[in-house]
């Protein structure tokens, strides 16, 4: 690959950064951001490819795999913690592995994400299959530790997606479904955690709220499903309930507390106004 630029570690557009006032680099550093979601709108082709055969295997009782290290990783991670409570999903249906487990949530870990190796076992643990998909994410297109894991499950005939901000990049050549982001330049050079990192967790976004619409976890706009875990979630699902059936708040909130769900309570509501 010795063609292959990067072009998240080109120069950035914007020099001598220490003399900016703060008015400025926060003006300069909104124009810059205001350029991902055009860069992500020309991946749209690539981002529905790798979303309908996510679909496809998880309607099918397959699993969403991300893998990553450092931020990558970190926003993989995130992606999969939200949607158990947005959308009241199994915390086994979409999994994120980061290198060097969980202490690298928090904290770099040193040399975490040159290891192919380490990401098959990390893969491993997980028992995963034919049956599942894997979308490794690295905003350079290089890391390793990503690589590793796509090859490894291109071996097993597990599908295989990326998300990289690099075009023909090394991950991007073996992933089965890239999905390419090319962002440029970082206004902080080589610094993928800010447009690279904005434009994975668009596109991370993306695919799971819409796989997940697909799966019927979401009726009309609402997240029907959402696991009420505090006060406001309640009242969030009394409302919706409200909008959705008519019914007073009083009833709404005693139908939701004794279904435990949002999906249920309207159900229940509109079935019992036809009887």
């Amino acid at each position: 690959m010795k063609d292959f630029i990067k072009t998240t570690e080109l120069p950035g557009n914007h020099q001598d950064l220490e003399k900016m006032s703060v008015q400025k680099l926060l003006s300069t550093i909104n124009q810059e951001d205001q350029s991902v979601p055009l860069a992500v709108e020309k991946s749209l082709p690539q981002i529905e490819k790798l979303t309908q055969q996510i679909i496809a295997k998880l309607k099918d009782g397959g699993r969403l795999f991300y893998i990553g290290a450092g931020t990558s990783g970190r926003l993989g991670i995130l992606d999969a913690s939200e949607c158990p409570p947005t959308f009241g999903v199994s915390k086994e249906l979409v999994i994120g592995i980061i290198a060097g487990g969980e202490k690298a949530i928090r904290d770099a870990v040193e040399n975490a994400e040159d290891s192919k190796e380490q990401a098959v076992l990390d893969l491993k643990k997980h028992q995963i299959s034919s049956k599942d998909v894997l979308i490794g994410i690295a905003a350079s297109g290089t890391t390793p530790y990503v690589i590793g894991a796509v090859e490894w499950c291109n071996e097993q005939k597990i599908i295989t997606g990326c998300i990289t901000c690099n075009a023909e990049s090394p991950l991007s050549l073996v992933a089965q479904f890239p999905i390419e982001v090319v962002v440029g330049p970082e206004f902080v050079t080589g610094s993928s955690r800010m447009k690279a990192g904005t434009a994975q967790k668009l596109v991370l976004n993306m695919i799971s709220t819409s796989t997940m619409i697909q799966l019927g976890r979401v009726k009309g706009n609402r997240m029907v499903d959402m696991q009420l875990s505090n006060e406001k979630l309640v009242q969030r699902g009394i409302k919706m309930i409200v909008e959705a059936t008519k019914v007073t708040p009083k009833l709404a909130s005693e139908q939701l507390d004794f279904h435990g769900s949002v999906r249920v309570a309207i159900e229940n509501i509109k079935t019992n106004e036809k009887n």
